[in-house]
This record gives structure tokens, C-alpha cells and sequence, in this order.
């Protein structure tokens, strides 16, 4: 089968013919109908991560946004069979665990995450292994597509734990958005969902643009101080704010811009500049009690929630889709990353 390999840090990636995956007895095998195409598939593409002993080792394949249908499954599966259409989170948990059957699934410790690590090869490819199918794989309702659900498989799917489940926002609260990529944008949109109203920040015309057609407040933080104008536009600071991007800037700035008893959900990951490290004020934060949660992935057993929002229609994950990609295209859609040449969701469709 064809795949996109890792084989230097941030050269090409080679697309090349590798090994047909077999499912594990408790597992399954996707064929890959679309996997979206993540800012972290970028960090792992560039290297990033050995700070946290979380580089991604050369020679792996890439891509943890899949959607797809089964195409085999192992002895001990009982509960999906061939041609099921299915989601299939990144954060990949055992099952068995306290924290997998207490609803935390996405930070158990014997889990995979896939495409980041040898143990579970990524999914851009046209086939997937799935380890612990019946706890992982999320069966897909008919009226989803595809690139719909492929676009919801990190950033959407982290954007709704992040503010659903972490920073649980209540109708009629501020939410903050710091930077308005692929998660930013899903950001705004879970939120809007939930009743809230939304300040999106970023730099760029197009990103902002689409946050306003989603219904958020905009500001251009290359003409304005955004903690300044979050201020004003909330009337004393966000309940909520999200770092979408990982920059220590950012992230500064989503504390900064909170009101007093604020939350600030962290999200994006940090770059080699940062390695990992923000200073933040922490003194503020204790004097006026603001929290500070991190949210990556969403547990499968919570996955429920989110594929019935998009199935009634109270969220659309593929309204952020801008541009459908192929096999041979994806090292340089990939390599557009690196001056945030891309908007909104790209989708890898095989």
C-alpha cells in the first residue's frame, strides 16, 4: 500500500509503497477514505518534541486524523465488522485501565498516540491499524462524510474536549481565541455552539475572516494590543480563553486577557523557540485565582457527545474544510505549515 514516511526532519516526506497492516486480535484495519492534515503532524514532520521526549522517531508514518471504513478485524472483535463506517481518535487508550473506564482515555498511560509513535503507525496511508478497536474506534452516523469527519479527528475533537469538557463554557460567557488555525477555528465554533460569545485573535486577514463568519468578535493583534482589546470588547476580560497556536506570546496574552476566577485551556503545542517553556505571571494568577488546564485529544468514551452535535447539525466540522489534498501533494501541503501558508482544514482524500 502507498504511504507518506518520515524519513529526515523537515525534508519531503517520502511516499512509497510499505507493508499492508494486519489487526491485532483485540484490533481492526481502516481503509482510509480522508485524514486530515494537522499543525502537529507539522511539529512532528519538523523534530519538535525532544524537550518532552516526545519526538516522533524517524521512519514513521504520519497522519492521526483518520476516517474510513473497516476492512478487517481481529478475533476477539465483537463489535465492528468489515465495512463499517468509522472515526478514529488519536489519543488511542487501553481500555482496561482506571483511566480509560473513568472517561480519560486520552491520558492513559499504556495507550498510543497514532502517528507519532512506532507502536501505531500514523494514517497517511491507505490502510490503519487500530489497536483495542471495541474502547478506540468510533462508529461514523450516515449522515457524516468523510472529509467531514476527518476534519474532526484533532483539532475539532480537541477543540470541543477543551471547552466542553475542561473548561466546561456555559452560555452567556466570554470566550477568547488566540490564533485561528484549524483548532482556533473549531474553538470558535464549539463555543458559539454552547451559547457563548467569541473573541477571535490572530494576525492574518483570511484566518479572521472565517472567524467572523462562524460569529465571533475579531481583533488584529498586529494593529492592536489583543489583551487591551479583549478587555474592552468583554467588559473587564474573558470567562475563557484558549491558546490555540503554542507561542509563548500567546499564551501570555490568553492569561493576560481573563477576568478575575478566568480559565485558560492550553492547546497548541510550543515550537523549538519556546522547547516547552512559557513564563506567565503567576502571581496575577493566584491573585485573582485563574486556572490554567491543558486539553489534547478527546477521550473516546466522550466522543459520543461530539458525533451526535454534528449529526443534529449543532456543530458542521466540514464547513471548515478549504482545500481537498492527494497522496502526492501532502509533503508540500505539509511544508506550507512552516509560514502558516495554509487556512482552516486541509484534508488528505485517498
Amino acid at each position: 500500500m502507498r504511504a507518506a514516511l518520515l524519513r529526515s526532519y523537515g525534508d519531503p516526506l517520502d511516499v512509497t509503497d510499505v507493508s499492508v497492516p494486519t489487526p491485532d486480535p483485540d484490533g481492526a484495519v481502516v481503509a482510509v477514505e480522508a485524514c486530515g492534515i494537522c499543525r502537529s503532524d507539522w511539529h512532528a514532520w519538523k523534530g519538535h518534541g525532544e524537550w518532552a521526549d516526545d519526538q516522533v522517531p524517524l521512519d514513521s508514518v504520519l497522519g492521526h486524523e483518520p476516517a474510513g471504513r473497516v476492512v478487517a478485524v481481529g478475533d476477539e472483535v465483537e463489535t465492528f465488522a468489515e465495512g463499517d463506517r468509522v472515526v478514529v481518535p488519536f489519543d488511542l487508550g487501553c481500555g482496561a485501565c482506571g483511566r480509560c473506564t473513568a472517561g480519560h482515555g486520552n491520558v492513559c498511560r499504556d495507550g498510543h498516540a497514532l502517528g507519532f509513535e512506532s507502536s501505531a503507525p500514523g494514517a497517511f496511508a491507505e490502510r490503519v491499524a487500530v489497536p483495542h478497536a471495541a474502547f478506540n474506534l468510533q462508529r461514523l452516523p450516515d449522515s457524516v462524510g468523510f472529509v467531514a469527519a476527518a476534519s474532526m479527528g484533532c483539532r475539532f475533537a480537541t477543540a470541543f474536549h477543551a471547552l466542553s469538557n475542561r473548561a466546561a463554557v456555559e452560555a452567556g460567557e466570554w470566550v477568547a481565541v488566540h490564533g485561528c488555525g484549524g483548532v482556533g477555528l473549531s474553538a470558535v465554533q464549539v463555543a458559539r455552539s454552547r451559547g457563548a460569545e467569541v473573541v477571535a485573535v490572530d494576525v492574518a486577514d483570511e484566518p479572521l475572516a472565517m472567524a467572523a463568519d462562524l460569529g465571533a468578535h475579531t481583533v488584529d493583534a498586529s494593529e492592536a494590543d489583543p489583551v487591551d482589546e479583549v478587555e474592552d470588547l468583554t467588559d473587564g476580560g474573558a470567562d475563557v480563553s484558549l491558546d490555540a497556536l503554542g507561542r509563548a506570546e500567546t499564551a501570555r496574552n490568553s492569561v493576560r486577557c481573563l477576568r478575575e476566577l478566568g480559565r485558560h485551556v492550553q492547546v497548541g503545542l510550543t515550537t523549538d523557540a519556546e522547547r516547552g517553556q512559557v513564563s506567565l505571571p503567576t502571581d496575577w494568577m493566584t491573585r485573582w485565582e485563574v486556572d490554567w488546564l491543558g486539553a489534547r485529544g478527546c477521550p473516546p468514551s466522550r466522543y459520543g457527545d461530539l458525533l451526535d452535535a454534528v449529526a443534529g447539525g449543532a456543530l458542521d466540522p466540514g464547513a471548515l474544510v478549504t482545500r481537498e489534498v492527494s497522496l502526492a501533494e501532502l509533503p508540500e501541503r505539509l511544508a506550507a505549515m512552516d509560514e502558516y501558508g495554509t487556512v482552516g482544514v486541509e484534508v488528505l482524500v485517498l
